[in-house]
């Protein structure tokens, strides 16, 4: 079977969100072929090169999406007046005041005129050519304009102005960029069996096109929703908003997300969240709950086997914090919670392992904390260079005290989790591999990860976190007991081994439910099978290439530019 592997930002670059699962995906399912197909999102990913891949990646074909892609083809008069009807449509369903919003309720009234408006172009790009030009011509701005001044436009983008018209023509041009590449064909997607999206979003429109020129069918897998991560990088909360993009453009670049995001969920065949917090925004945002099955993330248990299965040597006394650091985890809150905790076990400690997330507000974060934490414990740095008996460290992973992941869970007998956002807290289930008792803010999917294996508390509660935090370190048998039964179910419901049957069983699934698609070589005049088309070995899973389009080589890769396998950028760091 040959998969079209539809990747934004992540796999197979050695750098962003994704990477991590798909490798692991494509790894263990080395009875199927893989062909990538991979959106770059910065100079800087794409100059950090690719991972090392596996012999069943037959090739990878990637696309730009931050650089310019000019073709340098314009239109004449008769497609220029065709660009305008469907990218008329498509604004206008943007503008529409039924568009997805924030809120999550998904409107309908334009879901029609945007799926005509995105094939429409679609066709257009592939007969023609020339989107990079006309998405950014004058016609263009002048449509959009028209669409956020129409009657029943969306209030939040009736203020729009030149500026922000031209802000939006610029993102879009961007995002619908794979409308626009070579890729659909016979020697591309048009030879896949299946598209398995990696998101929602940009990636997934290369899975839309190759269901509407071939019929290969679409599956599309979300571990952290991308819609919902759009909307709270727009509102500011997980990160924030971009002070050159104005109000208008956000409430547009959100609807046109909610828009496309509906469109796909609609074409997919399958669609797999990574738990039910997941599960509950797709279907807020129009997928049909009859083809969500959940698929929860995989991770390599044998990597904490140390510490899960052997000697425990934590020190009982000490709580762990590991993840990123930066706003959304909410550690003034844990700080404050550990000023309680020390009132009640003055000999406990607080060990915070983790590196500041990309961005100067995440760095501003840490110096902050650091400086709380030296105002809280004012007698006692909260240094982690410093040594003794500091109550509060801050460790980076990788250094003396913390030289790989395993090690950070293995330093003390609770992990804590203070977070006010959270999708899959990866970090939990790597504690619950390390059988640790942990103690958890009740976001995301916390509740479902832990069921009933840990303490969860109400987010933004530092009496309540205290709490719960004493009365693990005061009670050894319940944190052994809780730990055993955490261990237990990441080994029963959040392995690799999990995933990957998983996968192979929808694989196989929508295979054969899909019609047979035979090449033209393959069929006489009048459509019939001829026989002996294809030689036998055709059938064999390997890289036989008879009955097969050529190949194109990969690229080569300096050795420079790999990275091993399983190796990680940061404590804590999601893979999903």
């Amino acid at each position: 079977m040959r998969i079209g592997l539809l990747t934004d930002g992540g796999y197979p670059y050695a750098t962003g969100e994704s990477r991590l699962w798909c490798d692991r995906l494509v790894r263990g399912l080395a009875q199927h072929e893989f062909d990538i197909y991979a959106l770059g999102r910065s100079a800087q990913q794409e100059e950090r090169g690719w991972i090392e891949l596996p012999p069943q990646v037959q090739r990878v074909r990637t696309a730009s999406l931050w650089a310019s892609a000019d073709d340098g083809r314009g239109h004449g008069r008769r497609d220029r007046r065709r660009f305008a009807a469907h990218f008329g449509q498509l604004v206008a369903a943007v503008c529409s005041a039924d568009a997805q919003g924030p809120e999550g309720a998904a409107g309908s009234g334009g879901a029609d005129g945007f799926a005509a408006g995105l094939y429409g172009l679609a066709d257009l790009a592939r007969e023609r050519g020339g989107l990079y030009a006309a998405l950014r011509s004058e016609a263009a701005v002048r449509l959009l304009e028209a669409a956020c001044r129409a009657p029943g436009a969306r209030r939040s983008v009736q203020s729009a102005t030149v500026a922000d018209y031209l802000t939006f023509a610029d993102r879009l041009e961007r995002t619908l960029r794979p409308l626009s590449l070579d890729w659909y064909g016979d020697d591309g997607l048009g030879a896949a069996d299946l598209c398995h999206a990696a998101s929602a979003g940009s990636a997934a429109l290369s899975g839309l096109l190759a269901k509407r020129f071939f019929g290969v069918p679409l599956l599309v897998t979300e571990y952290g929703v991308q819609l919902r991560a759009h909307y709270l990088a727009t509102a500011g909360v997980s990160a924030p908003a971009e002070p050159s993009v104005g109000a208008p453009v956000r409430a547009l670049l959100a609807a046109f997300q909610g828009r496309l995001a509906a469109e796909v969920y609609r074409q997919a065949s399958v669609i797999t969240p990574g738990n039910t917090h997941a599960r509950r925004w797709q279907e807020r945002c129009g997928a049909d709950p009859a083809k969500l099955r959940t698929v929860y993330p995989g991770v390599e248990a044998e990597r904490f086997s140390t510490v899960g299965d052997g000697p425990d040597s934590a020190d009982p006394a000490t709580l762990v914090w590991v993840g990123r650091i930066e706003p959304a985890k909410d550690l003034v809150s844990l700080l404050h919670a550990f000023v309680e905790v020390r009132k009640a076990e003055p000999g406990a400690r607080l060990r915070i392992v983790g590196a500041p997330a990309p961005g100067p507000a995440a760095t501003a974060y840490l110096s902050y904390c650091r400086g709380l934490a030296a105002q809280l414990f004012p007698d006692e740095a909260a240094d982690a260079h410093s040594a003794g008996d500091n109550p509060v460290s801050f460790e980076e992973m990788g250094g003396p005290e913390v030289p790989e992941l395993p090690d950070a869970y293995a330093a003390g007998g609770v992990v804590v989790l203070s977070s006010v956002v959270e999708g899959f807290p990866i970090s939990l289930v790597e504690a619950m591999f390390c059988g640790r008792a942990t103690v958890s803010t009740d976001v995301g999917a916390v509740v479902e990860v832990i069921g009933g294996t840990g303490l969860v508390v109400p987010p933004r509660n530092p009496r309540a976190l205290a709490d719960a935090c004493v009365a693990l370190l005061r009670d050894p048998e319940r944190r052994d007991r809780l730990g055993a039964a955490a261990r237990s179910r990441a080994l029963e419901l959040f392995s690799v081994e999990q995933n990957l049957a998983a996968f192979h069983g929808i694989y196989l699934e929508l295979i054969s439910r899909s019609p047979v698609r035979r090449p033209a070589e393959a069929v006489d005049a009048a459509g019939e099978p001829l026989p002996f088309a294809n030689p036998a070995e055709t059938y064999v899973p390997g890289r036989w290439t008879a009955g097969r389009p050529p190949l194109p080589q990969r690229p080569p890769r300096r050795p420079d530019t790999a990275v091993p396998v399983g190796a990680r950028a940061g404590a804590g760091e999601s893979d999903v």
